[in-house]
């Protein structure tokens, strides 16, 4: 038995090794500047701890702990919303009617780890644009690769870019910062398809976010009615090789 696991250590160390050598990060990804993951909520209190300025935060609840944003706020107005009542929310319902919930408009719209648990993510995009103020930001965290979780409402994982298509010009924002951040080292496991197991899996991130700017209110909005290259703007899907 004892020789039967000291192979199977090996086993996992040879491919872990292997794995070591190859590339696992995205090479054009931009780094984070002004969305890194541990200053996200200095970040917020940078962006909308003004005076007379108004701060929305989506997810508000305290779930894991108090990380105390309300109380790092000395100018600003804070409303939490979260899906239940509980610790640091002041208005409770469904996000997808966010406009109907809350008063706008807000300076600063912000919300993390949240929108993988959206099941029409598109929809609070765009109610996001109804309460947020043209000049306003709207900051966004979420993941692109993580364990599920919250089951059975784990809907979506998020790219940079598919955070880019949720707030484009189409919906009247610009984009300061778009990027994923905490890369992961990945492998299929034992349980995969044979063909496989314990392969790689390169360019894995933890964490999706975008910081992004309102220019213009968009009346009328419907996402059946966007152009594409309003969404995807100078991108283009790569070509067959």
């Amino acid at each position: 038995m004892r020789r039967l696991a000291g192979a199977a250590n090996r086993a996992v160390l040879s491919v872990a090794g292997r794995f070591m050598d190859k590339p696992y990060l995205i090479p054009d990804l931009p780094a984070p500047r002004l969305t890194a993951h541990q200053g996200l909520f200095e970040q917020v209190v940078a962006l909308g701890d003004r005076p007379g300025f108004r701060i929305l935060e989506i997810g508000s609840r305290e779930v894991t702990g108090s990380y105390g944003l309300r109380s790092r706020l000395q100018h600003a107005q804070y409303v939490g919303f979260d899906y239940y009542l509980g610790p640091n929310v002041d208005v409770a319902g469904d996000a997808h009617r966010l406009s109907d919930l809350v008063e706008g408009p807000f300076d600063l719209v912000f919300s993390t780890a949240v929108f993988e648990h959206l099941a029409m993510p598109w929809v609070v995009a765009e109610e996001i644009a109804r309460v947020v103020k043209p000049g306003g930001h709207v900051l966004v965290e979420t993941h692109f690769s993580y364990s599920a979780h919250e089951r059975p409402w784990h809907f979506f994982q998020f790219s940079d870019m598919g955070l880019r298509a949720l707030f484009s010009p189409a919906l009247g924002f610009e984009v300061v910062e778009a990027t994923m951040q905490n890369p992961i080292v990945g492998r299929f496991s034992a349980f995969a398809d044979r063909y496989l197991r314990f392969q790689p899996v390169t360019a894995l991130y933890c964490h999706a976010t975008i910081l992004a700017r309102k220019t213009r209110d968009v009346p009328g909005f419907r996402w059946r009615d966007v152009d594409l290259a309003a969404v995807v703007g100078e991108t283009a899907y790569p070509p067959p090789q």
